[in-house]
């Protein structure tokens, strides 16, 4: 605020100009603003606007700037209202009045978004990168623990029994349709929208191909209005991001609770828990919790950058300003996540006793026996309600399926015969022989095309 004064009489308010100053947290994107600038004044004096001398000058000046922000030695000042401003001011001081001739044919306005522009195509990368680290992992713990049988779950009552690869490749999908979200997202992020001056375009023979070129964007903006005065890049990122953190919290959930007492189906390594203050015996699966916490974070930032544009009207305004703290968070909880997830799920120990156990609790097969008198000849819906009332009767009994007689079986179908015992858990495993279905050899192929899948992305 203090850097552009000339229009005014007197000098800022203090308050106003700590109020309005971004520098604090935009000095993130130095490194993006330089490589814009470097661009900008090679295409500068490409074109005849400044000199080639002036250019290599300039250059050379920003590339001492980016070293002392590389080495923690930029000097802050309490004038520097924002990252844009910063660069250029510590550029003037060090190669003198040809400094001010970088910014020539551009606006901060359409400076900042082509900054913000590069910090996203650079996080998507990043996310990409790390959810494929993420999946191998995932494709890692389920190979591994093939065989393991674990009750599945509809309204958190036991429902079927599902292999735990079958269950994990479940998370697999989900993290695929992210990397496609987050690719989607990208192309609309790599647009160039240097050359659109504060609003209406610039009044100077630019090249605005040389500098896509430059700094490796594949489209330029079409319109210099929507250019400077879109965020809708950060709001896909934001959104594809919030998607990303729900999947994993509700990953995060199921740790947590395969992880208690009652379940007891995994164990997490030591090195992603913690204990209790009074409690001697407690192994929290905090790391699990904060992801779940940390999602409706994320979840904010994007709600409040929906807020803050909803009501904007063409091109730039101040509010806009506020883009840029949500969106380095959201970036960092997610790729956080993604890390520390990595390493949890792949030290993670599974209990294939237990589960097997809990799989065959809760009439776990009920749906099997209505399958078995379907194929006896017995329309699916009395079938449903035959074996609704054995599991009834069984139950006020206090038995098991296995611990009927054959008479009890017959009291409620004369179809049920000695064959009913031959209903088991593998056998219910093994007829949900179906493409997507828990069935082993269903799981194994599932499981090849997605190393397939990953293999092919990453080569």
């Amino acid at each position: 605020m203090s850097q552009i004064r000339g229009r005014f009489s007197k000098p800022a308010d203090k308050l106003a100009a700590l109020y309005t100053n971004s520098f604090p947290f935009d000095r993130r994107l130095y490194s993006f603003d330089i490589a814009g600038s470097m661009a900008h004044a090679n295409m500068l004096a490409r074109q005849g606007i400044i000199t080639a001398e002036e250019g290599k000058q300039i250059v050379a000046g920003l590339k001492e700037v980016i070293i002392e922000f590389q080495q923690g030695k930029f000097d802050f000042k309490p004038g520097y209202e924002d990252i844009h401003m910063a660069v250029e001011a510590r550029l003037i001081e060090k190669i003198g009045e040809v400094g001010r001739k970088l910014h020539t044919a551009r606006s901060r306005n359409d400076q900042v978004a082509l900054g913000s522009r590069l910090f996203v195509i650079e996080a998507i990368a990043d996310t990409i990168k790390s959810i494929r680290a993420f999946q191998r992992t995932l494709l890692e713990v389920a190979e591994k623990n093939l065989k393991v049988v674990i009750p599945g779950y509809t309204h958190l009552q036991v429902a079927q029994p599902v292999l735990l690869a079958h269950h994990l490749l479940a998370y697999f999908e989900m993290l695929q349709r992210d990397v496609v979200r987050f690719s989607d997202a990208f192309d609309r992020t790599d647009v160039m929208p240097l050359g659109s001056g504060a609003l209406a375009g610039v009044a100077y023979d630019i090249d605005r191909d040389f500098v896509a070129k430059e700094l490796g964007f594949s489209q330029i903006s079409r319109n210099s209005i929507d250019a400077v005065a879109d965020r809708d890049f950060i709001l896909e990122f934001e959104s594809a991001a919030s998607i990303c953190m729900m999947h994993f919290s509700r990953l995060a959930e199921e740790l947590a609770l395969w992880s208690s007492a009652e379940f007891a189906f995994i164990e997490l390594d030591d090195a992603f828990t913690t204990g209790s203050s009074i409690m001697p015996q407690k192994k929290n699966p905090d790391v699990a919790e904060l992801a779940r916490g940390k999602t409706g974070r994320v979840y904010g930032n994007l709600q409040a950058l929906l807020t803050t544009m909803k009501g904007l009207p063409l091109a730039y305004n101040s509010d806009m300003q506020e883009d840029k703290e949500g969106l380095f968070d959201t970036a960092d909880t997610l790729l956080s996540t993604l890390a520390v997830f990595t390493g949890m799920v792949g030290t993670l120990k599974v209990n294939a006793a237990k589960a097997r156990e809990a799989a065959g609790r809760g009439y776990i097969l009920a749906t099997d026996l209505a399958d078995y008198l379907v194929k006896k000849g017995e329309p699916f819906r009395t079938a449903h309600e035959i074996v609704a009332k054995l599991v009834n009767y069984a139950a006020k009994k206090g038995k098991s399926f296995a611990d009927l007689k054959p008479v009890e079986y017959k009291k409620f179908s004369p179809l049920f015969g000695s064959d009913v015992f031959k209903i088991s858990i593998e056998t219910s495993l093994a007829a949900r022989d179906v493409l997507g279905g828990t069935a082993p050899k269903r799981v194994k192929q599932a499981l090849l095309k997605a190393k397939k899948m990953i293999g092919e992305a990453e080569g």
